[in-house]
């Protein structure tokens, strides 16, 4: 289906212009901030505006419902997922955050969603991939590179590193410039990996590398397979 940018505003608006002169912060407010007020209530938390761009807080616990009615209100329009990432900042004393960016092309509305996961909770927060299908792969980086868990994703596992990487999360501020391991350790362990570990039963079955993966992964892996096979 063609998505017209714009074509759920009203008849006469006039074309997107670029912006000039916004204020650092401060300034008019996506106005999906207050419908969703309205529609939640207390899992909406504070706003602000920066460079033009809103982004607004919401309990983490509660986001799947809140971008399902984003997408799906006739009012909102959010179709378009932009990117789900995380944020740890350098002060310890503050939480580490989930980012979810959305886009409605039929009102030309950008908003940013924040989740704060207070240290000690545990790092887990519903996956939106029943909502948008594009999340499945972003929903891996963060879990590859921050440890985040989705609750509901349908194959959460490392994309960017191997399966059984063991030094931990990259992109956690505790993480060692150099890693955890020595260097001859990682070089040992890199040269250890089989770069033909495939992640389908056929292929792992042709390649004989099966065996060479860990446990958890050969007991999921197996699982799959028989429920394919049932």
């Amino acid at each position: 289906m063609t998505v017209l940018p714009g074509a759920a505003l009203p008849s006469g608006t006039p074309d997107p212009v670029t912006p000039r002169g916004l204020p650092h912060r401060g300034g008019d407010a996506n106005p999906s901030v207050e419908a969703l007020r309205a529609r939640f209530g207390g899992a909406i938390g504070r706003h602000e505006v920066m460079w033009g761009e809103t982004t607004v807080w919401v309990e983490p616990a509660r986001i799947r419902e809140i971008v399902l009615w984003l997408r799906d209100d006739p009012t909102q329009q959010y179709d378009y997922l932009v990117d789900v990432t995380a944020v740890e900042h350098r002060d310890a004393g503050r939480p580490l955050e989930m980012v979810w960016h959305v886009r409605s092309l039929p009102y030309r509305r950008f908003l940013r969603l924040k989740a704060a996961l207070p240290d000690g909770a545990d790092l887990e927060v519903p996956s939106i991939e029943p909502v948008y299908k594009s999340a499945n792969w972003l929903e891996r980086e963060v879990w590859d590179m921050f440890g985040i868990r989705f609750a509901g994703h349908s194959d959460l596992r490392r994309i960017l590193l191997w399966e059984s990487y063991a030094e931990g999360y990259p992109l956690r501020k505790d993480f060692p410039l150099r890693g955890r391991f020595s260097r001859s350790e990682q070089l040992s362990q890199a040269l250890a990996a089989n770069p033909e570990a495939r992640y389908s039963m056929e292929e792992l079955t042709v390649a004989d590398a099966f065996h060479e993966l860990p446990a958890d992964m050969r007991a999921r892996l197996l699982a799959e397979h028989d429920e394919v096979g049932a």
